[in-house]
């Protein structure tokens, strides 16, 4: 009988060990099934995959996503897109022809409630903005920088759509320091601009096929200025140069005299345009520089927002206990840049009683003065300059109250 407890008791043990292995296994299982869930889960999330089903999709009117964000490296021939859905990281980016490009784009439309897209303003203009928008996409033209934070020495297509993603996910989430974003001009803006750019083209390859022929000359002990191909210069030089020389100026001469008519034609269209009374010491033309560069005087909230376009604006280094005021940013429109300095220096002559002239004359009429000095003064001249024109553009000011004198110019 003791034998037949110690069999039945140790039965029990066995039946209660095998109840805890089978209780630990289930257990384990039942883990292992939370763990593949959640994983499961958070691939998903991570995905973007923020929809039920499919049948409760297809059942819906809903888009599957809320907002696809496209950051776009545009080039002539090619286009290579990053796309973020919702709050996932950067998806590979794809490469695209242009063509192909607004095909697949324009499908993208049916899969989010909202499209954003960015790329870096460039050779290629604002047409690949335009047709954007015309397809109800949200786009952005944003000003190229720099996208190898860190100069790792990587740096292609691919690597520069990833960080435009990641810098317009920081945009769209309030941080408007990620991107600095460009005004889009329209079309008849652009058309303005060109013809007055085309002019400025035409006048630089003036100049180097002049160059060119100067500097023939000069190999062979001629020395001449760059005006040798007019009309009144050529008759005295032709005589004095060998026959093999003067046939290859004269290669350079033909060309000079086609781009010189070029430039006068087009010189005499953009006057044509211009108001006839103008501030004393604006021409025509470098009215129509500076109205052409600026496009549109109202887009300017307030005085530093014009300054800071023609890049104007003094350059400070400031860190700890080291402070350096640097030299000015040049973070603008050089082309206006240019024709404002021009234009201060005409001013200083033609406008006495303009309040710059008399606050700068001191320095910029003293010969004694420094080089330094004078550069600094005629740049501040051009930048309050650039705000007096905005202020008298906008109705804020009148010619007047600036001491300006108007004649027809």
């Amino acid at each position: 009988m003791e034998r037949a407890k110690r069999e039945r008791g140790a039965g029990r043990r066995t039946e209660l060990i095998d109840g805890m292995n089978a209780g630990g296994r289930a257990t384990k299982l039942l883990v292992h099934q939370q763990m593949n869930t959640y994983k499961q889960g958070s691939t998903a999330q991570a995905c973007g995959a923020q929809v039920a089903s499919e049948t409760n999709t297809q059942g819906s009117s809903q888009p599957p996503y809320q907002q696809i964000k496209l950051a776009l490296d545009v080039h002539a021939a090619s286009i290579v897109v990053a796309r973020m859905v919702d709050g996932a990281k950067p998806q590979p980016p794809q490469k695209f022809k242009p063509a192909e490009f607004l095909k697949w784009v324009s499908k993208q439309k049916d899969l989010a409630g909202e499209v954003v897209s960015c790329y870096e303003a460039g050779p290629t203009g604002f047409w690949l903005h335009r047709q954007l928008t015309a397809l109800g996409i949200r786009n952005y033209v944003v000003c190229p920088t720099c996208l190898d934070e860190r100069h790792g020495g990587v740096n292609n297509d691919r690597t520069d759509a990833l960080e435009l993603a990641t810098r317009l996910d920081r945009y769209l989430a309030g941080n408007e320091r990620a991107l600095a974003v460009v005004r889009v001009p329209t079309e008849a803006e652009e058309q303005k601009r060109a013809h007055k750019r085309q002019r400025q083209q035409l006048r630089e390859q003036r100049l180097s096929l002049a160059a060119q022929g100067r500097s023939l000359m000069l190999l062979h002990g001629r020395r001449e200025t760059n005006h040798w191909w007019r009309e009144h210069r050529w008759k005295s030089l032709e005589p004095e140069l060998a026959a093999w020389l003067v046939e290859r100026l004269q290669v350079f001469r033909e060309l000079i005299v086609q781009v010189d008519q070029a430039v006068r034609r087009l010189t005499g269209e953009l006057q044509a345009k211009a108001p006839k009374v103008l501030p004393k010491g604006m021409g025509r033309l470098t009215y129509q520089a500076v109205e052409t560069e600026v496009a549109n005087w109202e887009r300017f909230k307030n005085r530093r927002q014009v300054g800071s376009y023609a890049g104007l604006c003094g350059g400070v280094s400031d860190s700890g206990q080291s402070t350096a005021e640097l030299s000015i940013t040049k973070a603008g429109n050089r082309r206006l840049r240019t024709d404002l300095v021009e234009l201060a220096w005409r001013l200083l002559l033609y406008q006495p009683q303009y309040y710059l002239v008399k606050k700068w004359k001191a320095v910029l009429l003293n010969p004694k003065a420094h080089r330094r000095a004078r550069k600094r003064a005629i740049i501040a001249f051009a930048r309050q300059l650039l705000i007096d024109l905005w202020r008298w553009k906008t109705g804020k000011r009148t010619p007047e109250q600036f001491g300006w004198v108007m004649t027809e110019a």
